[in-house]
C-alpha cells in the first residue's frame, strides 16, 4: 500500500537580518503540521529555508563591509541554528544561492521567455526597497510604504516584464471556485478585491550594473532576476528529485504581508509553466509585542534564540500556538509566556506526570476498564481542530482534559488507597493526551512516553496502555520564579554576528553584572554530551551552572579554577537543571577550541569585574 503524502512549506526567510519570532512562529506552525501528518502515517516533506538575493541584501552587505555571499552565509547559518534550537523537523533547508536552485531558476526563465510570457520593455512604478515590491498609490500612506515608513522610489528603467495581467481572470476563477483554497476567509476576500482592481505586468529583472546580486538572466546577461521569481521557485527546486511524489504542495504557510504576491505572481508562474497549483495557502497575522506592532525601529523585535535559550523550545512552541489564534493578529510578551509556562506546563502537566509516575513506580498499575477518563471525545475534537489549523483550541481542549486528570487524582487519592486500577486509568489518559500533544512539544512528550513506556504513534493512541514498570519522571518544567529583566523592552537578544548587528549602547552594557567565582565541583549530566553541572563559589553564595565545556576540559582540569560569571542573567533550565548564570569563555574562529576567561589567582571570589 502506497503511503499518502503531505508537502508543507514556509516562506523562505529574507537574509538581510537575523531571525525574529515572526518567522519562528510560521516555522513552528509548519513543524506541528508536519509532525501531526507523520503521526497520521503520511509520508511528509517539510521545506523551509532562506531567500538570499536582491537589492536589499546587496545594500545591507555593502554597509556592513561584507561581500553578499559572506553576509548571507552567516545569516543563513543563524536561521538554521535557531530552527535547530526550536526542534524544527524540516526535511530540507533550501538556500537560493544554492547552485542547483540557480540552475533550475535559469531553466524556467528561459522557458517563460521562449513561450513569450517574458518580454523586454520599460517599467515605471513606485518601488519600496524594504518590501522588494512595486506599490500602487493606494498602497501608500502619505507617499510612504506603511510597512517600512520610508519613501518609495518612482522607477522607470529598462526591464524584462512577466505577463501577469493575462492571468487575472483565471486567478479570480481559481480563487472564487475554491480550486486555489486561501484561508482564512478574510484573507481570501482581500486578495479577490486586490485582483479585481486590475493586475499589471510586472518587472522580473534589474539591470546588472545596478543590482548585481541576483541570478543572471539566461537570455540577457546585462540583467539579473528579480527576487520574487527566484524566491518562489524554491518551493519546487527544494524538492529536488521528489517533485513527482510531493508536488503540488498540500499547505503553504505565510504571513499576510506576502499573501498578495503569492496568490498572483507565484500562481501565475505555475500556470504559465503548466504546473499544478498548491492545494491550500494559509495566511497568518502579525505579532503585537506588549500591545505594539513588532518593529525593529521600536526596538521590540523578539529573538527566538533568546526565548528558546531562556525558557526551552517546548515552552516557546506551546506558548506561541496556545496564545494566538492562528490566522489572526496576536499579542505576545515575555511575562505572559512565563505565566503559561508556570501555570499550565509546570503546575498542570508537569505536576501530573511527576505525581502519577512516582505513585506508579511505588505501587504499580493494574489493567482495568476505563470508566472515568475516557479520551474518545478529546481525540475526535483534537483531530477536528487540527484539520482547521485551530491550534489554540486544540491545546485548550488538551489542557481541559489534563485538568480532569488532575481532579481525578485528587478525588481518588491513590497515595492513600494504593489503588493500582486508578493509577492505570490515569496513566492511560496520560498516554492519550501526550500522543496528541507530541507535535507541539516533541521533546517533553518523548520523555513522558519513555517514562510510561508507550510509543508516540497513532496505533498507541487507539490501543490501551500495556501494563509495565513505570519509573518516576524527572521534572519536565521547572517553575520560573524570577521576573524577566528585559521582557517588556528590547527582546532582540540574538548572538551578535559580526558586521550585522549595531553596537549596543553603553547603558545596556552597564546592566551586565560580572563576578569572580571558583569552580568547586564538576559533575556529568545524564544524557548530555556537551554539558557539565558546575557548583561555583561566589564568596557570599554558591550557584549551580550548566556549562558546555565537556569537549574542551576534563572535570579535574576545571575543579579549583577561578572564572568570570555573568551573575544577573535570567535562569535557564538545561536538561532539567536550573542553571543560574553563565561562564565567560573565548571561542576560536573555527569553533574548534574554547578557553575559560580567568582572573589573576589572588583575586577573591565575589569580586566584581569592572
Amino acid at each position: 500500500m502506497i503511503k499518502k503524502t503531505f508537502y508543507i512549506t514556509t516562506p523562505i526567510y529574507y537574509t538581510n537580518a537575523l531571525p525574529h519570532i515572526g518567522g519562528a512562529y510560521t516555522t513552528i506552525s509548519a513543524d506541528v503540521l508536519a509532525r501531526w501528518n507523520r503521526l497520521l502515517g503520511k509520508e511528509v516533506f517539510f521545506l523551509t529555508g532562506t531567500d538570499e538575493h536582491g537589492q536589499k541584501i546587496q545594500e545591507t552587505a555593502e554597509k556592513a563591509g561584507k561581500k553578499p555571499q559572506e553576509f548571507v552565509d552567516k545569516i543563513a547559518q543563524a536561521f538554521q541554528e535557531a530552527f535547530k534550537m526550536l526542534n524544527i523537523s524540516n526535511d530540507n533547508f533550501i538556500r537560493t544561492t544554492n547552485p542547483y536552485h540557480e540552475k533550475e531558476v535559469k531553466k524556467i526563465l528561459q522557458k517563460l521567455y521562449d513561450q513569450k510570457y517574458i518580454y523586454k520593455g520599460f517599467y515605471e512604478a513606485f518601488y519600496c526597497v524594504g518590501c522588494e515590491q512595486y506599490k500602487t498609490e493606494s498602497d501608500l500612506t502619505y507617499g510612504k510604504c506603511p510597512l517600512h515608513n520610508r519613501d518609495v522610489e518612482l522607477r522607470k528603467e529598462e526591464a524584462y516584464l512577466f505577463k501577469l495581467s493575462t492571468f487575472q481572470d483565471k486567478l479570480l476563477r481559481l480563487i472564487k471556485s475554491g480550486k486555489l483554497n486561501i484561508l482564512p476567509e478574510e484573507r481570501r476576500k482581500e486578495i479577490i478585491t486586490f485582483i479585481e482592481q486590475g493586475l499589471k505586468d510586472i518587472s522580473i529583472s534589474r539591470l546588472k550594473e545596478k543590482i548585481y546580486w541576483g541570478i543572471e538572466l539566461p537570455f540577457d546577461k546585462k540583467h539579473t532576476c528579480f527576487v520574487w521569481v527566484d524566491a518562489f521557485w524554491n518551493y519546487v527546486s527544494g524538492l529536488k528529485t521528489n517533485q513527482d511524489k510531493f508536488w503540488p504542495a498540500d499547505v503553504q504557510l505565510m504571513a499576510k504581508d506576502i499573501a498578495r504576491v503569492h496568490a498572483t505572481i507565484w500562481i501565475a508562474l505555475l500556470l504559465a509553466l503548466k504546473y499544478k497549483i498548491p492545494k491550500m495557502m494559509f495566511i497568518h497575522g502579525y505579532f503585537m509585542v506588549n500591545g505594539q506592532k513588532m518593529s525593529k525601529s521600536l526596538g521590540n523585535v523578539i529573538s527566538p534564540v533568546y526565548l528558546t535559550a531562556t525558557y526551552g523550545a517546548d515552552s516557546v512552541r506551546y506558548y506561541l500556538l496556545r496564545n494566538i489564534s492562528f490566522g489572526s493578529d496576536g499579542n505576545v510578551s515575555e511575562s505572559s509566556l512565563i505565566d503559561r509556562h508556570n501555570n499550565e506546563l509546570a503546575n498542570k502537566l508537569g505536576n501530573l506526570i511527576v505525581r502519577v509516575s512516582t505513585l506508579a513506580e511505588k505501587y504499580g498499575i493494574s489493567k482495568t476498564k476505563i470508566t472515568h477518563l475516557k479520551s474518545e471525545k478529546l481525540i475526535k475534537t483534537f483531530f477536528s481542530y487540527l484539520d482547521k489549523f485551530e491550534f489554540d483550541k486544540a491545546l485548550n481542549e488538551a489542557f481541559t482534559f489534563i485538568d480532569a486528570c488532575n481532579t481525578f487524582v485528587q478525588d481518588k487519592k491513590p497515595w492513600e488507597s494504593k489503588d493500582k486500577k486508578v493509577l492505570y486509568e490515569i496513566s492511560n489518559a496520560i498516554k492519550d493526551v501526550t500522543i496528541l500533544l507530541s507535535p507541539f512539544m516533541p521533546a517533553s512528550c518523548k520523555k513522558i512516553s519513555q517514562t510510561f513506556n508507550f510509543e508516540l504513534s497513532l496505533k498507541a493512541l487507539k490501543t490501551p496502555l500495556q501494563v509495565n514498570k513505570i519509573k518516576k519522571s524527572e521534572i519536565l518544567f521547572t517553575k520560573i520564579e524570577a521576573t524577566p529583566k528585559i521582557a517588556n523592552t528590547n527582546l532582540n537578544k540574538s548572538p551578535k554576528i559580526e558586521g550585522i548587528m549595531t553596537p549596543i549602547d553603553f547603558k545596556d552594557w552597564q546592566k551586565i553584572e560580572l563576578k569572580v567565582a571558583r569552580i568547586e565541583n564538576v559533575e556529568d549530566i545524564e544524557g548530555a554530551d556537551k554539558l557539565y553541572k558546575l557548583t561555583v563559589n561566589l564568596g557570599t553564595e554558591k550557584r549551580t551552572i550548566c556549562a558546555g565545556l565537556k569537549k574542551f576540559y576534563t572535570p579535574s582540569q576545571l575543579k579549583g579554577k577561578k572564572c568570570i560569571i555573568f551573575v544577573n542573567l535570567a535562569p535557564k533550565i538545561m536538561k532539567g537543571i536550573k542553571s543560574q548564570g553563565m561562564l565567560l569563555a573565548a571561542e576560536s574562529p573555527d569553533r574548534s577550541q574554547v578557553t575559560l576567561i580567568q582572573p589573576e589567582k589572588d583575586i577573591k571570589e565575589g569580586s566584581k569585574v569592572m
